[in-house]
């Protein structure tokens, strides 16, 4: 991922900043850099792109504590910015059409802000809303990735008027009010001098056209229920509870309005054996007092498949060994956690009283009993009080 500047450093906040501080720095920014007040700036229109992405984020609490957790690299699968849910890739008609309220009514606001609809005929209907699912995976899935492919039910282009909204082209007539261009013109007297306002066009609504006759498959929306398959690839070390934006895979507005974002929330399956604790997995070890005494190799679980480790004689119950990198990856780094095996020394729960008077006598030997230091309770301590 190139790198990218701090979305608080763009907007000149901090992580601390309100709601209402947030929509103040992102409005003072974006008049600062507007396209209409530096035309032909190709630096400025970035910067302008650039404040539009981070108001994007830091002005949704969900996508906000994303960020705070894990910066940039929250949103590094494909889609608007490379990422989950970021705002790079966004275009012109993005922006205006989800922030042009931003600005307010004053007269530079109704001058940048209604740029959110296109004119000239073209449909410019509301952006669609977001659609949220849930995807479950397993160990192996969350820590080397995957790609899944699901069916989702959503709102899609109307495929008998391809999203007009209209029974045919002869349905569809250049707004008169407007002249198609979705916007109605008024020249205010300022203090600063004549002021140009635009507002929407309140005939057509912005779309610069009008229909004589709906479709009737949609009934004039430019849109029916349906479904699609969308792919989506999950990246290395994701997490329960983590959230992933796949850009464009929400329902399509009305009359060509854009599409909103597919929110995958990622659930944890559990593993038959295995435990995890943050980047580290856990496992439970038992193996037999002579296998402890003795020593042994054993093979164990891993995410991966299985492996084998050599269990040194004289092992004590509690004892933890570590499988180095056999953990789950950092989503954000190159991190790795590892997998810690904590060995427990099984005592039987039925013996013969042959066996019973082989361990009353090996008790008798000092090799035998506890620690003293340690309070420790021995091997057959143990069995003496489930046995008597």
């Amino acid at each position: 991922m190139a790198n990218k500047r701090d979305y608080y450093e763009i907007l000149g906040i901090t992580k601390s900043s309100s709601t209402e501080e947030i929509k103040k720095a992102y409005r003072k920014v974006a008049m600062q850099f507007h396209p209409d007040r530096n035309p032909g700036d190709k630096a400025a229109e970035e910067k302008f792109k650039e404040a539009a992405e981070a108001y994007e984020i830091l002005n949704d609490a969900d996508k906000k504590a994303q960020y705070d957790r894990f910066g940039h690299n929250a949103f590094s699968q494909g889609g608007r910015g490379g990422g989950f849910g970021g705002g790079g890739g966004m275009n012109m008609d993005d922006i205006f059409s989800q922030f042009g309220d931003v600005f307010g009514d004053d007269s530079f606001g109704s001058f940048f802000g209604n740029r959110s609809r296109r004119g000239g005929g073209q449909s410019g209907g509301t952006r669609g809303s977001n659609l949220r699912v849930k995807i479950k995976l397993n160990f192996e899935e969350m820590a080397k990735g995957a790609n899944k492919t699901i069916k989702i039910k959503k709102y899609v282009k109307c495929a008998p008027c391809n999203g007009s909204g209209a029974k045919d082209k002869n349905s569809v007539q250049t707004c008169s009010t407007c002249g198609g261009s979705g916007q109605k013109k008024i020249v205010q007297n300022t203090f600063l001098g004549q002021m140009q306002t635009v507002t929407t066009c309140p005939t057509c609504n912005g779309d610069g056209s009008t229909i004589t006759v709906k479709c009737n498959s949609c009934k004039g929306e430019g849109r029916t229920y349906g479904e699609e398959t969308v792919s989506i690839d999950i990246p290395a070390g994701v997490q329960e509870g983590m959230q992933l934006s796949i850009s464009g895979k929400g329902n399509i507005g009305e009359r060509g309005g854009g599409f909103g974002d597919l929110l995958v929330q990622i659930e944890e399956e559990p593993h038959a054996q295995l435990q995890r604790d943050g980047l580290n997995v856990a496992y439970d070890l038992h193996i037999s007092f002579p296998d402890a005494t003795f020593g042994t190799q054993i093979e164990v679980p891993t995410i991966d498949g299985r492996a084998k480790i050599k269990i040194p004689p004289g092992t004590q119950s509690g004892k933890i060994f570590r499988l180095k990198g056999k953990g789950f990856p950092h989503v954000n780094s190159y991190e790795k956690g590892d997998q810690l095996i904590h060995v427990n020394v099984w005592t039987p729960q039925h013996i013969t009283p042959e066996e019973k008077s082989m361990l009353e006598k090996m008790n008798e030997s000092d090799n035998f009993k506890p620690n003293p230091e340690k309070n420790e309770k021995s091997f057959f301590d143990k069995v003496r009080e489930m046995f008597g």
